[in-house]
């Protein structure tokens, strides 16, 4: 009788966090500081995307200084992309400063495009 018993299939509706993450990454990545032709993620500036079962992305970012004059301009740029991920309920971008950036944490691709290598 076991063998009859098939497993309830999944809601068509299911978030897929994964997805909504891996397309987080690709908007993000289309962010740039305007100083640096590099865009955010490869900068390092962006430390976690999570995204709940609910739907709600959360961003921890931060800036290449306190006093980066995109301060504003960038962490409302990831929002408005992010909000326009199907299934996305809604965007937290949360600006740290631990650990504080600096260029070790930029991607080879960033520190090559930039001429640090």
């Amino acid at each position: 009788m076991d063998a009859d018993i098939k497993p309830a299939a999944e809601p068509a509706n299911q978030l897929d966090a994964q997805a909504i993450e891996a397309q987080s990454i690709e908007l993000i990545k289309t962010v740039f500081d305007p100083e640096i032709p590099v865009d955010i993620y490869e900068l390092g500036l962006i430390y976690g995307v999570e995204v709940a079962p609910t739907g709600y992305v959360t961003v921890k970012m931060t800036l290449t200084s306190p006093m980066c004059p995109s301060a504003q301009e960038l962490p409302l740029e990831v929002e408005q992309k992010l909000r326009s991920i199907p299934g996305v309920t809604g965007v937290s971008v949360d600006i740290v400063w631990e650990p504080p950036w600096d260029k070790d944490m930029m991607s080879e691709t960033a520190k090559l495009k930039l001429g640090f290598f």
